[in-house]
């Protein structure tokens, strides 16, 4: 079974981003639609059961969670929706399991990821 989790960081207070929307895609479908808890993660994301092998995109709400926290941001905000367009392979073909961590960290004009643990 493929499983998914993510971890949201807000780099302007070095703390975790609790209640920043999410959502889960594979082309035109959301597969789902959630928001970070107080530790900046989204548990009902890894209850979704087994992805399938494929491509997938994972979007948040940036400029949203921002604007909620009452950090100042031009208009149009530089960054509104992050999207992190990525492929699931079967279980052992990429030599890491069956597992996709997918963390973020971010400020409101830039944003870094990584295949996480």
């Amino acid at each position: 079974m493929i499983t998914l989790s993510s971890h949201v960081l807000d780099l302007v207070s070095g703390r975790p981003a609790a209640g920043m929307e999410i959502a889960l895609w594979q082309g035109e479908a959301c597969l789902f639609s959630g928001c970070t808890n107080a530790d900046g993660r989204c548990p009902d994301l890894a209850k979704l059961g087994g992805l399938a092998p494929g491509r997938y995109r994972l979007e948040f709400s940036v400029a949203a969670y921002f604007r909620g926290q009452g950090v100042a941001q031009s208009d149009p905000p530089f960054l509104d929706i992050v999207p992190i367009a990525f492929g699931v392979a079967a279980p052992g073909a990429d030599g890491k399991g069956g597992h996709y961590h997918v963390p973020l960290l971010v400020s409101p004009y830039g944003f870094s990821t990584y295949r996480g643990s």
